[in-house]
């Protein structure tokens, strides 16, 4: 269908648009919802140097958002400036943008906010007791007057697309809006503990930190301390970028990537590069389709960055993806195996607590944890400080090795768990996963190592299999036969099978590659579904572990954790469930009151 073009001339004209069409434009670019706006407004509070900002909200913030702060306030000339389009005190040229220093630089947000509702501005450069007072009603300005206040800035925006119903009508209900707004103090808490935050709405305290730069404190306060002490510590370098900032071990995840908060140099971000990065640091340490907790942020040099990408600043563009994508996939993949991934009781169910409460709220789940130096504006240096609570659980630092510091098995429960102690624990290890394990990486382990020893059948075994299965297997021979399955296409529906491992404990070969080429075949279903060399490892890892249910001997349940010690990541199997527990002999003398 081909677009219909004007006839009349002057339709055709090109002509200037008016400055109240153009902001209205701008608008639509930068505020998109109450939350946008009230973003804009708490960065310009920061870029002041504000180390107190309020924020009070009526219906989600579509009839009053206001935003309060002490910064360093404007002389009213200033403020008159600030309300006119591309009006800027952070840039001066464009060489400017390639070092980018603050949160807020283009100047278009408070014109575009007073595009687009009644907005006020009360603000003093001084602590004389006067500020000027500016109205913007639908972009137009009103004679500046003047009013008795502090030092500080304070906006107050009336009926957010009051006089625009068309974009009222995008807005969705008043939780989610609220929700928005909620969630965007509660990034700007993790990035600024040394700032005081309080978020009302209806004149219900929903926010407030304390502003003491503790980054464990803000992250108690708008979140809550047991999940806090659940978190790994992370801060590295490569040289290109530096990363640092919180990750939850990988027995605490949460079905979206809701909580992955990711800010770089000391901004809201959304980045493929980075989550990509995250996800390869966790793989085959979480269950599918489970996301881990983290909060991050990537400080590197202004100059390697485009944070002109978009005119809300939410994405950037990296000059060097490679060396970002590095140093976060090491820097959390070393801090989980470097820490200790180890769960205890106590840890579980205060976490398994935390996040019941919270699945019961309405409003979003905060996060923050983090500090930034008061002198830097943006910035990002989590000090890994405790939060002392008499009785409470300290979060487990151990290793697995320390963990088999004295251990003595005790015995088997159930045919499932194997029941230990040690110097200092009760140890709870799942037989079934922690075989997973070692098999799992015996077999990653196969490249450069010694090959797995192999079984030659006194005859080869004809399976009938699927003709996408016999393509795709095929396509992994080196992959089967590195975990000791010697097979060969035989046919269109069929493989020839000439040797099998010589793993597992009175395992049938045969029967653990049929399980194997089921799940292939199941998968084969999906598009574009293609098993990855990874994947085959998996299936094979657990389909000739020991299973749950099976009898072990003591020789055998030692033999068992020594080689799990010696494992790269003895904590989780393939898919990310746990494989030891630990309930520490202290907190068991305290449940029986000894």
């Amino acid at each position: 269908m081909s677009a219909t073009i004007p006839t009349d001339q002057s339709s055709r004209e090109i002509r200037l648009l008016d400055n109240h069409t153009i902001n209205q434009i701008a608008a639509g670019e930068v505020v998109e919802r109450p939350a946008s706006a009230v973003k804009e407004l708490v960065e310009n509070s920061l870029d002041a140097q504000a180390t107190q900002i309020t924020i009070r909200l009526e219906d989600a913030g579509r009839t009053l958002i206001e935003v309060a702060d002490n910064g360093h306030g404007m002389i009213e000339a200033a403020a008159q400036l600030a309300l006119l389009r591309h009006a800027t005190s952070k840039i001066v040229t464009a060489e400017d943008l390639n070092q980018i220093i603050s949160y807020g630089f283009r100047g278009e947000a408070l014109p575009s906010i007073a595009s687009v509702s009644t907005l006020t501005l009360s603000t003093s450069a001084n602590d004389w007791g006067t500020r000027a007072r500016i109205v913007v009603e639908q972009g137009t300005l009103a004679p500046a007057s003047h009013e008795p206040g502090p030092q500080g800035t304070t906006i107050r925006v009336d009926s957010l697309f009051g006089a625009v119903p068309a974009r009222l009508k995008f807005l969705k209900t008043d939780a989610t809006e609220l929700n928005q707004c909620v969630e965007v103090i509660n990034k700007f808490a993790v990035l600024r503990p040394d700032v005081a935050f309080r978020l009302d709405h209806h004149g219900s305290t929903l926010l407030r930190t304390s502003g003491s730069g503790d980054p464990l404190t803000a992250l108690a306060e708008v979140w809550s301390p047991e999940l806090a002490r659940a978190l790994v510590p992370l801060s590295t370098s490569n040289g290109y970028a530096t990363v640092s900032g919180f990750v939850s071990p990988p027995h605490l995840t949460k079905p979206t990537r809701a909580m992955q908060w990711l800010f770089v140099n000391g901004r809201p971000v959304k980045s493929r590069t980075l989550m990509a990065a995250i996800d390869q640091a966790y793989r085959s340490l979480t269950p599918d389709r489970r996301y881990p907790i983290v909060v991050l942020s990537i400080d590197l040099n202004p100059a390697e960055l485009d944070v002109n990408v978009s005119p809300t600043k939410s994405e950037v563009k990296f000059h060097r993806e490679g060396g970002v994508f590095d140093a976060v996939r090491r820097g959390i993949k070393d801090a989980l195996l470097s820490h200790g991934m180890v769960p205890s009781m106590a840890d579980l169910h205060a976490v398994n607590e935390a996040l019941a409460e919270h699945q019961q709220s309405s409003i979003p789940f905060p996060l923050s944890s983090f500090a930034i130096a008061a002198q830097a504006p943006i910035g990002f240096n989590p000090q890994p400080h405790s939060i002392q609570e008499s009785g409470e659980p300290q979060r487990s630092n151990s290793s697995l090795p320390s963990l088999l510091d004295g251990l003595r098995i005790l015995g088997q429960v159930d045919s499932t768990f194997i029941i230990a102690e040690n110097r200092d624990s009760l140890l709870v290890i799942d037989q079934h996963v922690a075989h997973e394990r070692i098999l799992y990486e015996m077999l990653c382990n196969t490249r450069g190592a010694a090959p797995i020893e192999r079984q030659r059948l006194l005859e080869p075994a004809t399976l009938t299999v699927e003709r996408r299965v016999a393509s795709l297997i095929a396509e992994h021979q080196d992959e089967f036969a590195a975990m000791g399955f010697e097979i060969e296409p035989f046919g269109p529906d069929s493989i020839l099978v000439r040797t099998v491992p010589a793993l597992g404990r009175g395992k049938a070969a045969l029967e653990v590659l049929r399980d194997m080429l089921d799940e292939i075949s199941e998968g084969s279903t999906q598009p574009n579904w293609t098993p990855t060399r990874d994947d085959v490892y998996i299936m094979c890892s657990c389909k000739m572990a020991i299973k749950a249910g099976d009898p072990l001997g003591h020789a055998e349940m030692q033999k068992l954790i020594e080689d799990l010690a010696l494992t790269e990541n003895p904590y989780l199997c393939p898919h990310g469930r746990p494989i030891t527990i630990t309930w520490p002999k202290g907190d068991l003398r305290r449940r029986f009151k000894r």
